[in-house]
């Protein structure tokens, strides 16, 4: 994990009511408008540092094409992350939990990314104390792209058969498979309960499979192993959360949750690579 340098020149909504969170969050968004300066200048717009509790830190991925940001704020709010490979900036990603609500502990995924490239970026987000709060531009570097594939992942746009439960449309098990580790599957809160069900169209060759949990960021609905059943046959595993070495033929693979801080369990992404001889 790196400390984020400078460049040159919450939880349930403490909101008035879902409408009131969900303005919240919009205001962030107009705030970031095309993700550049927005000219406003005195009181209307404060630096970030004056809630800036722990933070910002950037842990990046090993293939450089990804990182996740964390910060601690002083005071409850909703943040969002303007960032690019110029100061120009271009894209935005938001710190969004299940009632996007104010809160103090944020963690932002920023995909999308170059390996080995200086990125620059700009946090920005309103506080439950109405006010607008946005820091200067920083910068951060990706490593090169170091991690190697263990063949091709399947389970992109596989059919999902069923699911324990989904928390809403929005957190359905097709967020599991689309390939976009921004989209998430979450239960309604089956804690170690949780399952997912894929359906490959065809036999596969597996060599390897991946559960990535999802999480709230006071560590619950955290999934720590998961196993992976075949055919409703053979169950290989328990496995850490992440990737896992394999080797089966499968078509119809079961992803459950074997033990998870509990709460609203799910994951960002589940994988079955195919082996190239296949």
């Amino acid at each position: 994990m790196t400390r984020s340098t400078r460049a040159d020149p919450e939880r349930e909504p403490r909101f008035q009511g879902n409408r009131s969170a969900r303005l919240v969050l919009l205001l962030v968004v107009v705030l970031a408008g095309a993700c550049q300066d927005t000219g406003v200048e005195g009181d209307e717009v404060l630096d970030f540092v004056r809630i800036a509790e722990a933070g910002p830190t950037i842990e990046t991925s090993p293939s450089g094409i990804s990182a996740v940001l964390r910060v601690t704020t002083t005071i409850d709010a909703v943040c969002a992350v303007a960032y690019g490979e110029t100061e120009a900036l271009g894209r935005l990603a938001t710190d969004q939990e299940m009632g996007a609500g104010g809160h103090s502990d944020h963690e932002v995924l920023l995909t999308g990314l170059a390996p080995d490239t200086e990125h620059f970026y700009r946090l920005q987000g309103v506080g439950v104390d109405g006010r607008l709060y946005r820091s200067e531009i920083l910068t951060f570097m990706t490593p090169p792209a170091s991690e190697v594939l263990p063949g091709r992942n399947v389970a992109v746009d596989s059919e999902v058969v069923e699911v324990s439960s989904q928390f809403s449309e929005d957190f359905s098990g097709v967020n599991a498979v689309d390939g976009d580790p921004v989209t998430e599957w979450s239960t309604a809160g089956d804690g170690d309960d949780a399952y997912l069900v894929i359906d490959l169209g065809r036999e596969v060759d597996v060599v390897a499979v991946g559960f990535h949990t999802r999480s709230m960021s006071d560590g619950s609905a955290t999934a720590e192993t998961f196993t992976v059943t075949v055919d409703d046959t053979a169950t290989h595993g328990p496995f850490q959360a992440g990737r896992a070495d394999v080797s089966f033929v499968g078509q119809v693979i079961r992803f459950e949750v074997g033990s998870s801080t509990g709460g609203n369990t799910g994951a960002t992404e589940v994988e079955v690579f195919e082996g190239s001889s296949s």
